[in-house]
């Protein structure tokens, strides 16, 4: 009974090695071929200062001239409650690993426009369609390589029927501004001004600046 037991355990602990060495390597050439293929094949649409396309492209990862510029979006999505979708980064992801981050955000590829680009990432990170054909984005944030639109879109999301992104993405869940900003001062989401926080919940309905109109 015991030299049975005996070889039972080294079973396991040899089954046990395996797996692991399996995974491990298995994780390493989906790595390989996200930061290798997926990255460095991405091009980009180059913009000057103004906005208006160079007609020049660069692959992600080039470093572009002082003067050149491209396009990111981010798009969050909330609930009747008031709550937004969040997702969680992958923990072998490149910038922010393991963080939480808003619904989904991403760069604009050669020949999106902005509207397009956040169709796509939306429905790459987490198999959510939505037409933003016909819709601005409520505020367009200037940063150092580039532009950064922001599109807040009322819409109602089943958990259960995401279809999460295996190289990007590894959760997602719906939150509070509170939660946010919490999660924010214990370091466990990505660190964004907690104005920007407060203003993504509160323009998240309208456009402008304004919180009424003049005209009673």
């Amino acid at each position: 009974h015991f030299s049975f037991s005996k070889r039972k355990a080294k079973s396991i602990f040899y089954f046990q090695i395996i797996y692991k060495t399996l995974f491990c390597s298995i994780l390493a050439i989906q790595i390989q071929n996200f930061t290798q293929g997926g990255l460095s094949m991405e091009h980009w649409d180059l913009y000057d200062q103004h906005r208006n396309k160079t007609g020049n492209m660069i692959t992600r990862g080039s470093e572009m001239a002082p003067n050149e510029f491209h396009l990111v979006v981010h798009v969050c999505i909330f609930n009747k409650q008031g709550e937004m979708l969040i997702q969680q980064r992958q923990p072998f992801k490149y910038g922010w690993s393991n963080y939480w981050d808003v619904t989904c955000g991403g760069s604009a590829i050669s020949g999106d426009t902005s509207q397009q680009a956040a169709s796509r990432e939306l429905f790459e990170e987490l198999g959510i369609t939505y037409d933003f054909e016909n819709i601005r984005p409520q505020l367009t944030i200037n940063f150092e390589r580039g532009f950064d639109d922001w599109y807040l879109v009322d819409y109602e999301v089943n958990l259960d029927e995401l279809v999460l992104q295996p190289e990007e993405v590894q959760g997602a869940k719906w939150v509070s501004r509170e939660e946010i900003l919490q999660m924010i001062r214990e370091d466990t989401f990505i660190p964004y001004y907690e104005h920007l926080i407060h203003m993504l919940f509160d323009m998240r309905q309208n456009y402008g600046t304004i919180t009424r109109s003049s005209f009673k």
